[in-house]
């Protein structure tokens, strides 16, 4: 009777052992950030760009109503360098008002600014301006006013961009085929010198694919990139204010007439984009550098982190690197998400 009583009262003392309970804070596995960092690097940074000249990057993007130069060694740290305003348009006048796209060149041995800018906000007068400056260092200096950029036909013109290559200077930009507004098309001609357009233009590329034409047919902020004998001109594609922006491209050899639009090939699919989501959307408008070591090609463009928020100041500034197809063309791959963490540039 004993050893049964004491049987049954182990079995009533394990039945009342509490099973184990789960751990509250389960272990989360950490993440190596070192020498890491992640998208956006500015913001708001709409059509940004950058250029490298010893040892320092100098950036710019749109402000809408000035032209300010960020200067630092370490692009990864974008968004510790301090914001140097070089220029504020004047009260009225044809370059008073929504200035846009500004791009920083060395040429010649001295700096220019190439932007876009309209009379008192009538977009219909949207024209090229151009500003010169002899310092060394691009937020020093003066900068000197040289006017408007009269390139051929004088039509509506933004997003200007410029290409030294094999002696002879280049400018493209996205524009109208007439004064009556419509689609935008990407032209370009020849600079006798970085001020003075040497006519005429020719229509490079025209909005004719599906991809090209979500919200309107656009073709905009065409950019250079030269690799081995090939030249390429990444552009936007898409009405900005869609999610769907994307880059497309146009490539020709290096010894071709850049003159002649049959030297150009479009490529019939985006290289980089359309991505509606991971806080990347209506990704465009883009520019290059390479490291100072030659070793890494990167990619810089703007993106909403939200669907629907189109072109305004949501747009911010991210970076990533890109390699090389076996053709020789560039792969941008995939826009990163602003939760991926991202190898800093070499030498960073």
């Amino acid at each position: 009777m004993m050893k049964t009583t004491l049987f049954l009262l182990l079995i009533v003392l394990y039945g009342c052992q509490s099973p184990e309970k789960p751990d509250p804070t389960p272990p989360v596995t950490s993440v190596d950030t070192t020498g890491k960092f992640q998208n956006p690097l500015l913001s708001p940074a709409p059509d940004p760009w950058v250029t490298y000249k010893d040892g320092v990057y100098y950036v710019m993007h749109t402000t809408g109503n000035s032209l300010r130069i960020y200067k630092t060694t370490a692009m990864s740290r974008l968004s510790q360098a301090r914001a140097v305003t070089v220029w504020t348009p004047p009260a009225t006048g044809p370059n008073s008002r929504d200035i846009w796209a500004p791009e920083l060149v060395y040429l010649n041995n001295k700096w220019y600014i190439y932007y876009a800018a309209d009379n008192n906000g009538v977009d219909a007068t949207h024209r090229m301006f151009v500003l010169e400056n002899e310092a060394a260092d691009p937020t020093q200096g003066t900068w000197i006013d040289k006017g408007q950029l009269t390139l051929p036909d004088n039509k509506w013109a933004i997003d200007g961009t410029a290409l030294q290559l094999n002696g002879q200077l280049y400018f493209a930009w996205s524009g109208w085929e007439t004064d009556l507004g419509g689609q935008q098309n990407i032209y370009i001609c020849k600079l006798t010198n970085p001020y003075t357009p040497e006519g005429p233009r020719v229509r490079l590329s025209t909005p004719e694919l599906a991809w090209e034409k979500n919200g309107f047919g656009v073709n905009e902020g065409p950019e250079f990139l030269v690799h081995n004998n090939k030249v390429f001109l990444i552009y936007s594609a898409s009405f900005c204010g869609t999610d769907l922006y994307a880059l497309g491209q146009l490539s020709a050899a290096t010894n071709s007439d850049l003159l002649n639009s049959a030297s150009w090939t479009k490529s019939q699919n985006p290289v980089f984009g359309p991505k509606a989501g991971d806080g990347t959307f209506s990704v465009g408008h883009n520019s290059f550098f390479t490291t100072p070591d030659g070793n890494q090609n990167w990619l810089v463009y703007h993106a909403n982190p939200a669907s629907g928020q189109g072109c305004g100041d949501k747009r911010s500034l991210r970076m990533q690197p890109f390699g090389w197809k076996a053709d020789g063309s560039p792969d941008f791959g995939t826009p990163a998400s602003l939760t991926d963490w991202l190898k800093r540039p070499s030498g960073e």
